[in-house]
């Protein structure tokens, strides 16, 4: 079941102010702790992100369900995948 139409996230984690690979090994980390389908909010300061996560979440088979960005802040939504 996928978590597309919920608004509140899983689990939120929270990397302003870490540059990269902080921000996609905390990300990494924090997956271990959720369930298919469950989805992590990550906030990042990091423009980096914009292109890692992606790339993070294609080759480890989770799914970018949206990324926004609110000031210097991007917020990156995604679900976990297999």
């Amino acid at each position: 079941m996928s978590n597309l139409n919920k608004t509140i996230p899983d689990k939120t984690l929270d990397v302003k102010n870490l540059l990269c690979p902080l921000p996609i090994y905390r990300t990494d980390a924090a997956l271990l702790d959720l369930k298919k389908g469950q989805t992590l909010e990550i906030k990042s300061t990091d423009p980096a992100i914009i292109n890692d996560l992606p790339a993070y979440c294609s080759i480890n088979g989770h799914k970018i369900l949206n990324i926004n960005k609110d000031g210097r802040t991007i917020i990156c939504l995604i679900e976990k995948g297999e």
